[in-house]
């Protein structure tokens, strides 16, 4: 089939397929607090919770689409089917209907994002597994393969934002929503005209199984027709968003429990230990999401009502700014990447838990900065656009010191036999992240405040105890990371049969962006 650059062009395939779906994905994302607020007319602090819901079951149907498609169907398949939903759920978002909540709109418009959330579930995490299937698993081009298709999800995700994001918010929502949509049938559009370069990568493990009848039925198509009703059980969790924080919290605890009851049950004291190590980690990632899935939504409102928007003469809609994060990412994630191996280089790394907190420090640095800046204005004043930019930038290179090393992490310190179940936990505490994030948000809403500057004063004063605490805790985690690192037994680590080094955990140059590739798409 030939290479472009070096590589096999089906990775220009899944380049472009995923570039589309995350333009999708992120235009949507950049309008949805707007249209609960503006359009189906919900209070700030319901519209939070429905906002948060909604990003929790994206992070935790992945999950379940990448085991059916290990045990199944296969990633190509399980790709192929979620793009076909997330395309008849990006389009549904453009019926808008009369606004309120009294009409038949509003139910298309659940139903819009049951699709995308079980669209998703199929595509999120497969797409990225068939781009290491290209490779052999020595192939030294594998780094610089993830590195290109982590390159196609910012681009996409910035794009969106940037596009869907002004017309949604310039000429009318169907238009942004409508252009999402567009974006992903461009995607799925890819994907199928690219099967070929695929180079039979990622088909079912089991044909015969899929294929196999009962009830005059194959196996695959009740498999997809289970798929339809697990969107029905989505159209009426995001109804009733308090079901889904139950569930994450019973679930979660059994979750957590089981691992660590397995750990100190059936473990040796090194395997054990990485296993506490992990746990802490996975906690310490659900508080940073927590804090940095406040971008989509209370910051996205803060950025409406009091930011001045405008540059150059214009005054720019506000769903334009959350393509920030993936420019900021675009730019910076190498220089990170390079920084870790000079600093490695000279034996000055730091540790995954001290990376873990700086990056949840500097979530906490950001809200204030924004808060101190907005209080230097004035509360009857806009806040500088300065502001915005700074923060996005603190919460970036926050990510990047977490967000990368946190999946390589999770790959290292968990035992092969539960290597699936650690990776399970570290997406499931990004769920519970995000709908946290949701209650945040929620109490950030000055819907009853007698004006705009109480309304303002509201939000300033949970990002002033959001931001202290973030620096708190990531204060907690450098000063016991030492105690954490140890935990990890980094001299001990085996990689089939042979001793690791004793060089931290595994931030090369490229695993980072490797991992920030996965974590995003």
């Amino acid at each position: 089939m030939g290479t472009i650059l070096g590589h096999p062009k089906g990775l220009f395939v899944l380049f472009f397929a995923e570039m589309w779906e995350r333009f999708s994905y992120y235009g949507m994302r950049a309008l949805l607090i707007f249209y609960l607020v503006q359009h189906w007319m919900f209070s700030d602090q319901k519209a939070s919770v429905i906002y948060g819901a909604y990003t929790a079951l994206v992070y935790i149907t992945p999950v379940i689409g990448g085991y059916l498609a290990d045990r199944w169907l296969g990633q190509r398949k399980a790709v192929l089917f979620g793009a076909v939903l997330l395309s008849f759920g990006h389009l549904l978002m453009a019926v808008e209907g009369d606004g309120g909540q009294n009409g038949t709109a509003i139910g298309i418009f659940w139903l819009a994002l049951a699709f995308i959330v079980v669209g998703s579930g199929f595509l999120k995490a497969n797409i990225s597994v068939i781009v290491g299937q290209l490779y052999p698993r020595t192939d030294v081009r594998r780094d610089g393969a993830y590195t290109i298709f982590y390159m196609g999800i910012n681009v996409g995700a910035a794009l969106g934002a940037l596009i869907a994001g002004w017309l949604g918010q310039t000429y009318g929502w169907a238009y942004g929503f409508g252009a999402a949509g567009i974006g992903m049938l461009l995607g799925l559009a890819v994907f199928v005209w690219g099967k070929p370069y695929l180079l039979g990568r990622g088909e079912p493990p089991s044909p015969e199984r899929l294929r196999a009848k009962s009830f005059g039925i194959s196996f695959e198509w009740q498999l997809y027709v289970l798929s339809f009703v697990a969107v029905a059980v989505v159209w009426l969790m995001i109804q009733y968003q308090e079901i889904i924080g139950v569930l994450l919290g019973i679930s979660g605890a059994l979750l957590v429990g089981y691992i660590l009851f397995t750990a100190v049950v059936k473990l040796e004291r090194e395997d054990r230990d990485r296993i506490f190590a992990a746990i802490f980690l996975i906690i310490g990632s659900v508080l940073f999401w927590a804090f940095f899935e406040q971008a989509g939504s209370s910051l996205n409102l803060f950025a409406d009502r009091h930011v001045d928007r405008e540059a150059f003469g214009f005054l720019v809609p506000a769903s334009v700014f959350q393509s920030l994060n993936s420019i900021y990412i675009i730019v910076l994630a190498p220089l990170f990447a390079g920084l870790w191996v000079w600093l490695a280089r000279r034996g000055l790394e730091p540790s995954t838990p001290f990376k873990f907190g700086l990056g949840i420090l500097q979530v906490g640095l950001g809200f204030l900065v924004l808060v101190g800046g907005a209080q230097a204005a004035g509360m009857s004043a806009a806040t500088p656009l300065f502001f915005l930019f700074l923060i996005y930038l603190l919460h970036t290179t926050g990510e990047l010191c977490m967000s990368p090393v946190g999946l390589s992490a999770m790959n290292r310190l968990a035992p092969a036999h539960m290597a699936s179940l650690i990776m399970g936990a570290w997406f499931f505490a990004s769920a519970v992240g995000n709908f946290a994030a949701g209650q945040i948000a929620a109490a950030t809403g000055g819907d009853h405040a007698e004006s705009a500057e109480a309304a303002k004063e509201v939000v300033l004063s949970v990002y002033t105890n959001v931001g202290w605490f973030a620096v708190g805790a990531g204060a907690f985690i450098l000063l016991i990371s030492p105690f954490i690192r140890r935990l990890m037994h980094l001299d001990t680590l085996k990689d089939d049969g042979v001793l690791a080094g004793a060089g931290e955990i595994g931030e090369p140059q490229a695993a980072g962006i490797n991992t920030a590739a996965e974590t995003r798409s």
